[in-house]
């Protein structure tokens, strides 16, 4: 029998890719927005917002599984909080969080906040799945494109990153979504781990003097420990990060 699915963040980067593979399984879909739209594609949309709370109550109705993807820079505690709220009062039969490989390792706020995410679904009385992936090479190559830009190119000497292809995680999303509630399951990572400078070097264009230098305090600690990257029991996707490059018009690389 197919799931009736919920996904908050279903406009995003992640969500464009995951909705149509949940779709091609047989899953009736619904997509909480802060800006509805006429159903489309199969595809219904609810208004709300899941830092407000708004909405949800009405967007879970005759749900069977939220996917919860929405996130940002601020309030992903208080946005899971209230998701799982409603998809316990909804009696939500799976609910899942995409969070971040390092999540209760690395002590920066958006790592802890993801961690905090991961406490409350725990705790939330509703059957639940967590995928911790790593940085999406989209992510990956905003950040470097930025700091490769300056005249100086400052290098965190400690930093190494294993950048996964969006489409690498979607396709495990929409296969968790479709199974069985699993706690948290085997950390999403790409292929190779790559020091920042590699990831630096990479791009396209003139190279500019670099600036090697260290990740001070708790978080360099972390790095250098590797606490932000993969065990050797993850799961490795396939799409490399030159293969990310090699991929972007020229304007955008």
């Amino acid at each position: 029998m197919s799931s009736t699915v919920l996904v908050t963040g279903g406009t995003g980067n992640l969500g464009r890719h995951t909705v149509p593979l949940l779709s091609a399984r047989g899953c009736g879909v619904r997509i909480l927005t802060r800006h509805p739209r006429t159903a489309a594609d199969g595809v219904e949309y609810a208004g709300g917002d899941t830092v407000a709370g708004d909405g949800l109550a009405e967007a879970m109705e005759g749900m069977d599984v939220v996917l919860h993807l929405a996130g940002g820079p601020k309030g992903d505690d208080v946005a899971t909080r209230n998701v799982a709220e409603a998809a316990r009062a909804a009696g939500v039969g799976h609910l899942l969080l995409i969070s971040v490989i390092g999540a209760d390792a690395v002590p920066i706020g958006y790592f802890r906040r993801k961690a905090e995410s991961e406490r409350i679904l725990a705790d939330s009385g509703v059957p639940w799945t967590v995928l911790r992936a790593a940085q999406f090479h989209e992510f990956a190559h905003g950040m470097v494109r930025g700091i490769a830009k300056l005249p100086v190119v400052p290098v965190l000497k400690d930093v190494r990153l294993e950048p996964v292809a969006v489409q690498d995680v979607a396709a495990r999303l929409a296969e968790l979504t479709v199974g069985p509630p699993q706690g948290l399951v085997a950390d999403l990572a790409g292929p190779e781990v790559l020091p920042l400078e590699t990831l630096i070097d990479d791009l396209p264009g003139r190279r500019r003097p670099h600036l090697r230098i260290a990740v001070p305090g708790a978080v360099g600690h972390a790095y250098r420990s590797e606490a932000n990257l993969a065990g050797p029991e993850a799961t490795r996707g396939t799409g490399t990060w030159r293969e990310y490059l090699a991929a972007l018009p020229a304007a955008a690389a």
